[in-house]
């Protein structure tokens, strides 16, 4: 079912690009929600769920699926914008976000359909995937485990333990991700806390390593294509990423850490996202 459900380039530039514009508009009607790190996350989601991750919407609780979790479950606004395209969930649930008694919930919960983990207190998602690779070794199951994390999470003392099993297990069927846009919600992640040399470190506690562009889809199908699930090895891709990607005045500023476009913010937002929906429809 996988490979009929895979995506081509195009596909996933234009699907990432409509799933960019519905996370600006469930932000702007909720008046609420974690805008920069949804955004820079975008790609990154589209491409693990529209064309590698063995998944099935009609049975998201399939036993041999894949697991994704968000760790930086402040920032689910993308997940559920892909939820929804992916057909997890209606879209008009979508309307909902951020009202009175909705089924979702500013972060993730497992009342959610597709979603594997309750997260949000950082440094959580790394641990629970370890978890889960473990058990499909011991089960001798094929699915493959996706952690996102922040880099600003990468202060939590929890990441590091997990490092530590990863390796130890030899769980190459686990790959996590940092969506590494260098800011958080104090600032510059360098300035909060320093996370270089971040390869060295990872590299150190025995993952492979790989750097890749989280914004440019080319780079991101590249690379997860390229992973190797069977040399002993869990894997970490550095995904260098834009804080708000995708619309010009968000673009690498802290304070949309956390913010609500005004309304002409919101218009020149949409006019931004559909301006490259229509050049991608032009090539």
């Amino acid at each position: 079912m996988l490979s009929a459900n895979k995506q081509t380039i195009k596909e996933l530039q234009l699907q990432a690009e409509k799933i960019r514009r519905k996370v600006v508009e469930i932000i702007y009607a909720s008046k609420g929600g974690h805008i920069g790190g949804s955004l820079s996350s975008v790609d990154i989601e589209t491409a693990l769920y529209f064309h590698i991750m063995n998944i099935d919407p009609k049975n998201p609780n399939r036993e041999n699926r894949d697991r994704f979790i968000l760790s930086k479950g402040h920032s689910v606004e993308a997940l559920y914008s892909v939820l929804a395209a992916k057909g997890f969930i209606d879209q008009s649930l979508l309307e909902t976000y951020g009202q009175f008694n909705s089924k979702l919930a500013g972060h993730p919960t497992k009342k959610t359909p597709g979603i594997e983990l309750n997260s949000g207190a950082l440094g959580h998602g790394l641990s629970v995937g370890i978890g889960m690779a473990m058990a499909a070794k011991m089960d001798q199951k094929t699915y493959k485990t996706y952690v996102l994390m922040g880099d600003g999470e990468q202060g939590e003392g929890s990441i590091y333990e997990a490092a530590m099993s990863g390796s130890h297990y030899k769980l190459d069927n686990l790959v996590a991700i940092i969506d590494r846009n260098k800011l958080q919600i104090s600032g510059k992640t360098e300035d909060v806390m320093s996370l270089e040399p971040m390869r060295g470190r990872w590299e150190a506690f025995g993952w492979e390593v790989l750097d890749m562009e989280g914004n440019d889809m080319k780079d991101i199908v590249k690379t997860f294509e390229s992973l190797d699930y069977n040399n002993a090895k869990p894997k970490m891709i550095i995904a260098h990423t834009t804080k708000g990607c995708g619309i010009s005045y968000m673009e690498k500023i802290a304070k949309w850490h956390h913010g609500v476009p005004s309304n002409d913010q919101f218009e020149l937002a949409i006019t931004e996202i559909k301006a490259k929906i229509k050049s991608l429809n032009e090539e």
